[in-house]
């Protein structure tokens, strides 16, 4: 497994799902923009719609942290204005500049290391 996937969790405040979704698009926008090295990068809202989900998948570590660099004022107004409850789940390796980063936006990560899969053997 050579690339990194991460999920992320995230509530919506109250009253605030469209502006929510507006504020995504732009986030969304600037990762097609200028993310070189993102593969997957997928918004989920709960059928009720107080919750969020964001599967990523990136290249590598220092793809996220590419991706970070773009989003980050955009992210920012997110947090601020429509969603709260970050909470960030990793599976691949993550660096301990990820994990930093990951403190500083999300208030850290779980992290889950590749034990085997369909195309690579068990890791024993």
């Amino acid at each position: 497994m050579g690339h990194l996937e991460v999920h992320a969790h995230l509530k919506i405040r109250p009253g605030q799902l469209e502006g929510f979704k507006v504020q995504a698009a732009e986030i969304m926008r600037l990762t097609r923009e200028k993310d070189t090295q993102t593969i997957r990068y997928d918004w989920f809202i709960h059928e009720d719609g107080t919750e969020c989900e964001v599967h990523e998948t990136y290249l590598s570590g220092r793809a996220l942290i590419e991706h970070n660099a773009h989003v980050m004022e955009a992210r920012a107004i997110l947090f601020e204005r429509y969603a709260y409850d970050h909470r960030m789940t990793a599976f691949g390796e993550v660096s301990q500049e990820l994990r930093e980063l990951a403190d500083k936006h999300a208030g850290g990560i779980a992290v889950y290391s590749f034990l085997q899969g369909l195309e690579t053997a068990a890791a024993v």
